[in-house]
Order: structure tokens, then sequence, then C-alpha cells
């Protein structure tokens, strides 16, 4: 019994220090197992795929719902649905809503100057990733600053509403050009149409099998990197109306949380 007891004070001793260690690693390169991976390492190799690209889908997949819900339909991921609603309601003459109205030109605006700010960054020798991910925290929170501190929004064209989608419009602006100017070869993180598109076309290639080997690997790697994006847009989707419906504007916290989390990622991805 006391050998027993010994043996599993050992073991749990052991486990302890394992632990420890590698909590250490973000701060000296220690061995975690074979003494040669790193947290920082292991953390670029496990991101490099598709992580980053699969956390911001997940980001806009909830700010889309959450939006939607809670701001009369508004869209402020997927510009395409405020185009179709701005065209239906002028068409029938029944438009009443602000926030569409005003997303498009706020969305291309934004993208304007994030991009714009983008260029002036590469051109300081910089990569302009953790910038526009701290821009993106900063405005989502922003857009839950105002949900939560206005409580929810009976009229959605109620300036605060407005301005809070406003915000949610604007993150997502930014999460577009940061996917374009600094995550070179990811798919999109917002526009799924496109991404469901080009996983069905790539999943096709690799079901025939007998085209040219490269072209092959390349439908493969898109594979990788396309389809946890599709998976975190849904999940972020789901868990961001089932928060929605349960705790209002208070939901927002989730692509918050998201957006933080995606920082250290950028970090090692720079």
């Amino acid at each position: 019994m006391a050998v027993t007891a010994g043996r599993r004070f050992v073991a749990v001793s052991k486990a302890a220090r394992f632990v420890v260690d590698c909590a250490g690693m973000l701060q000296r390169p220690a061995s975690c197992a074979s003494g040669t991976l790193t947290m920082t390492s292991w953390l670029t190799r496990f991101r490099s795929s598709w992580l980053l690209p699969a956390v911001l889908s997940t980001t806009a997949g909830a700010v889309d719902v959450i939006g939607f819900l809670a701001l009369g339909g508004l869209f402020t991921a997927h510009i395409t649905g405020n185009v179709v609603i701005v065209a239906a309601h002028y068409v029938t003459g029944g438009f009443s809503q602000i926030g569409p109205l005003l997303a498009v030109p706020v969305f291309m605006a934004v993208l304007g100057l994030v991009t714009l700010a983008s260029d002036a960054i590469v051109r300081t020798g910089m990569s302009p990733l953790r910038p526009l991910l701290l821009l993106q925290t900063a405005l989502l929170i922003g857009f839950l600053g105002l949900g939560v501190g206005f409580g929810r929004f009976p009229d959605a064209n109620s300036s605060m509403a407005v301005l809070a989608g406003m915000f949610g419009v604007a993150a997502m602006a930014t999460q577009n050009v940061l996917v374009k100017v600094a995550l070179k070869g990811a798919p999109s993180t917002a526009v799924m149409t496109t991404n469901i598109t080009q996983l069905t076309v790539d999943l096709a290639t690799l079901a025939r099998s007998r085209r040219n080997p490269d072209e092959l690997a390349q439908a493969g790697r898109r594979a990788r990197m396309t389809l946890p994006c599709i998976i975190g847009f849904v999940v972020g989707c789901a868990a961001g109306a089932a928060l929605e419906v349960k705790f209002s504007l208070w939901a927002l916290v989730l692509p918050v949380a998201l957006a933080v989390i995606a920082i250290p990622l950028g970090e090692t991805q720079e």
C-alpha cells in the first residue's frame, strides 16, 4: 500500500512539473516532451494551417447573427444581405430601416481607410496583422459596450441602435481587410458562398484523383483550410443565436473573446 501510494505521488509530481514546464515555455525555450518543441513553435505550426482563419470565421458568424437578431435584420458581416434588403424595400416602397441602408457605405468606407492604414504600416516594415486584429477587437468592444449600455433596442432605427450596428459593420470590414492583406492564401472568413463553392470544387477534384499531383495537392491544402472556416462560421452562428436569445446583446461577449484569442494567434503568424 505504501509503495503504491509512493508511486502515485511520484507520478503526480512528474505531471505537475510537466505542466509547469509547459506553462513557462512562452518565456523560455524549454522542452515539453522531446526537448526541442517549444510552445511558440507548436502554436505556430498548429495555427499556420487553419486555426486563425477558423477563429475569425467563428467571430464573423457570431457577430452577424447577433446583429441580425438584435438590430432588426442588420447584417454586419454579410453585406450582400443588406444590399438585398435595401433593394427589396426600395422597390416595394416599404423601406423603413436605417441600419441596412448605412451598412453598405460604412462598410466600404472602413474598407478603404483600413486598407490605406495597412499600406502605411507595411511601408514601415511591419506586418499589419496585429494592428488590425487589435482594431477589430476595439470595434467589437465598442459594439458590446453600446449594446449592453443601452440595453435591448425595441426600435432598430434609434440613433444608438444604428451607431452600435455600425461598430459591428466596421469590425467586420476590418476583418475582411486583414484576411486579404495579412493572411495571403487564406479563405474568406465571412463569405461562405465563396468558401462552399471552393470546397465543393476541391472535393470534386480530389474525388477524380486523376489530375496532376500538384493540382491535387493544392486542392487538398485548400480544402483543409476552407472546411474549418465553414464549420467555424456555422458554429459561430449557432452559438451567437442561442446566446442572443437568452442574453440579448450580452451575447457579444463571445465574439469579443474570440477576437482577443485571435491576437496571440496573429503574433505566432508574424
